[in-house]
């Protein structure tokens, strides 16, 4: 015991001890300055994400009266239509529309391109678009030597990547259907994109699509939100997809939906998710690339939204810097040079360009610049599936 008593005694007086001591301090110190820092990061999050839900529900709030002048003016229309003084047109043959209530982001591309797969086979398929953003006029045959100018980049990818299939577009889906019948009288089955609010055309069978993280439930009527028309315009619907799920959908989520969403007892409920192939070179699809955790990517991109294809690409490689345009947006040279000065301030030797294969439609204009600066554009193709027991065929 004397012992002991007399080791402490010389640990206490000794420097090893003041050492000990003056190290404790400091780990507490620091700890402090850590939780301290953290304490401000958490509450700069917390009240930036406090700020934006206050202006969103203002925005709301102003924008309401708007909003509910273009929802009269809707259900107007939506009354002349249910009750006949507005003629919907049913052909002989099956049509399939795809559309959604909200504004974009839902996934209508890749679940037409479902359906072309699905069906190819089978049936003599036509598909019938309204050609957003080109510049032509009238019922038109998209070919592949077309431009997105000519036909628009979702009726372009379609033929390119479905050469057989025929590809339409025309503002007018009732003029643009017999147009079809009339040149292709083999057709067998017409797939309408984006038609959901055409009530001009009366479809065999209605897709309604509605985003996982931004559900139709959820919204509201523009300007104030993003639909179209009213929720309870879902009723049309006899499929309704949930697109963009996670790819491990819990049973809690599907109850969730099903909850909020309340289908009828004609409608069946579907959940889908994305699923991404390898990315090929945009001048050649027969190069496919596989990106290492070390090779950053400069995602560009101009669709409705980026959220789902931004956490997927954040698992391909290294950094990912993000430039982003508005939905469908027509790149200019100056945009293309913008791209390429953003590419050059990447700070890695190995580095890429993803875009997707809509905005690559658009892209493919400028081939002599891309070529000629040597940039290594790459195409995320991507396919759409449903979760198990989901599964249409």
């Amino acid at each position: 015991m004397q012992n002991t008593t007399s080791l402490l005694y010389l640990l206490f007086k000794s420097r090893i001890f003041s050492y000990l001591v003056s190290s404790l301090k400091e780990l507490i110190l620091l700890s402090s300055n850590y939780l301290t820092c953290s304490f401000i990061f958490y509450f700069a999050a917390t009240a930036t994400h406090l700020i934006y839900m206050v202006q969103k529900i203002v925005a709301q709030i102003l924008l309401a009266p708007i909003a509910l002048l273009y929802g009269l003016g809707i259900s107007l229309r939506n009354f002349f239509y249910s009750n006949g003084v507005l003629k919907e047109i049913e052909f002989n043959l099956p049509v399939i529309s795809v559309g959604n209530l909200s504004v974009g982001g839902a996934g209508k591309t890749p679940h037409i391109e479902y359906l072309i797969r699905l069906l190819k086979d089978h049936l003599e398929v036509a598909t019938l678009s309204r050609g957003y953003k080109r510049k032509t006029k009238g019922y038109l045959e998209a070919q592949v030597n077309h431009t997105a100018n000519a036909v628009g980049d979702e009726p372009l990818q379609f033929k390119r990547k479905y050469p057989n299939v025929t590809v339409t577009v025309s503002e007018s889906r009732s003029f643009g259907i017999p147009e079809i019948v009339k040149r292709h009288p083999d057709t067998q089955v017409i797939l309408l994109d984006d038609a959901f609010q055409h009530r001009a055309v009366k479809p065999g069978l209605n897709i309604l699509l509605t985003e996982y993280n931004q559900p139709f439930t959820e919204d509201y009527l523009l300007p104030a939100g993003r639909l179209r028309e009213w929720r309870s315009a879902y009723k049309r619907a006899d499929v309704i997809v949930v697109s963009k799920c996670p790819r491990d959908l819990s049973e809690a989520d599907r109850k969730r939906f099903e909850e909020q969403i309340k289908p009828l007892s004609h409608q069946q409920l579907y959940y889908s998710f994305y699923h991404y192939l390898k990315p090929y070179y945009l001048f050649n699809g027969s190069y496919h690339l596989n990106l290492e955790p070390d090779v950053d990517i400069l995602l560009v991109s101009a669709i409705a939204s980026t959220d789902y294809l931004l956490q997927h690409v954040e698992t391909l490689g290294g950094q990912v810097n993000s430039l982003e345009f508005e939905d469908h947006h027509d790149f200019t040279n100056r945009d293309i040079a913008r791209m390429k000065t953003y590419f050059d301030r990447l700070e890695s030797n190995k580095k890429v360009i993803i875009t997707t294969e809509k905005d690559a439609m658009r892209m493919q204009q400028h081939r002599e610049y891309l070529l000629e600066h040597k940039l290594p554009v790459f195409v995320l193709p991507v396919e759409v599936q449903f979760h198990e027991g989901d599964q249409v065929a």
